[in-house]
């Protein structure tokens, strides 16, 4: 063997190593961002699983309406993450337009499993008219767990 086979044959050998020196972190890199995007999903399906709440009541008084939701599952919720829908209108729990109370205290935004969590929102604040008996309100928590329930109480 002559010196250019040698010398062909090292730069070879150079341009593999340099291009699994390349090659490897892409590959680890991306191994890990798939098994940390798994990890997520078992993660978000466990917390789906363990979330359980059942609106109890929602009652309509003439000026507010008022909804009543017990934690049922093992998940602590944030009540101002919740999604209210009154009658195909949107309500932001933790916006100005609702106030919100767990087991009766204002100052909390925690919702524990078997507490319960009152949202009232005031008529003014609805573009929709409410009319007990035929207005539907859905709660939706943040791991896309929902209940509705049927309006009760006198129409106006």
């Amino acid at each position: 063997m002559g010196v250019s086979v040698s010398a062909s044959t090292a730069i070879i050998v150079a341009g593999l190593f340099f291009a699994f020196t390349a090659f490897y972190p892409v590959a680890a890199n991306g191994f890990d961002r798939v098994t940390d995007a798994q990890m997520g999903i078992q993660e978000r399906s466990l917390e789906r699983q363990n979330t359980d709440f059942v609106v109890t009541n929602a009652t309509y008084d003439g000026t507010a309406v008022t909804v009543n939701a017990t934690n049922e599952g093992s998940v602590g919720l944030v009540a101002s993450d919740a999604t209210l829908v009154v009658g195909n209108e949107y309500v932001d729990v933790g916006g100005p337009n609702a106030t919100t109370t767990v087991d009766g205290n204002a100052d909390t935004d925690l919702w524990l499993g078997g507490e319960t969590l009152r949202i009232t929102v005031s008529e003014t604040s609805l573009s929709t008219d409410v009319v007990a008996n035929e207005t539907r309100v859905v709660l939706v928590v943040e791991s896309g767990v929902r209940d509705a329930a049927t309006v009760t109480g006198v129409s106006p």
